[in-house]
């Protein structure tokens, strides 16, 4: 028999996908109902709590805990939870306000390396996920549901894609970090 090369953190691919993905993959619900979209909707205004709740209190070094081999420390979790949601909530107001906008995609990977992504104060990236969420469950509240099929254009992805589908996306990204964060301090950062 022969054996299957580990890799350096001695994790099969399977523990890592799992690492990687810990609430699972996000799947479109090509149907849904205004009960899902009200769901979701609560999950993402619930968001700015919960992940206050996680982090307010951890120390710096806690901060930069990893949440799986060669991912993203807490703390660059949460500004990019900031950076991420911003860039949701502008793409719902130019789908409600243009006819199927193209929006800018962005290299999320490479925000997180930037110096306002790597500091140890989470405090402002807490602040704006907290008054983002406040507007954004404001408007998600309020849209009807002709509203929830306007669409935005992604050209990385080449697809047009609904509000109502987006809502369910955010409502799964929220639960995913929030999922990497409780990994990360229940590994304390080490695997």
């Amino acid at each position: 028999m022969i054996e299957q090369p580990k890799n350096s953190y001695n994790m099969n691919s399977q523990e890592l996908e799992k690492l990687k993905y810990p609430i699972g993959q996000h799947h479109e619900h090509v149907k849904y109902t205004m009960e899902d979209v009200a769901s979701w909707i609560a999950d993402i205004a619930q968001f700015p709590q919960q992940i206050t709740s996680l982090t307010e209190n951890l120390t710096a070094e806690e901060l930069n805990w990893l949440h799986r081999p060669d991912g993203w420390t807490i703390k660059q979790l949460v500004h990019h939870c900031a950076d991420s949601h911003m860039n949701s909530f502008m793409r719902f107001k130019l789908a409600l306000t243009e006819d199927t906008p193209k929006i800018k995609p962005y290299h999320e990977d490479r925000w997180t390396e930037l110096p306002d992504s790597t500091m140890d104060d989470i405090s402002n990236s807490l602040m704006i996920i907290s008054g983002l969420h406040r507007r954004w469950a404001v408007l998600l509240n309020s849209l009807s549901e002709d509203q929830l099929h306007r669409t935005y254009y992604h050209p990385e992805h080449r697809t047009e894609t609904n509000l109502g589908l987006t809502t369910s996306m955010y409502s799964w990204h929220c639960k995913h970090h929030l999922a990497h964060i409780e990994q990360a301090l229940a590994h304390k950062g080490t695997f």
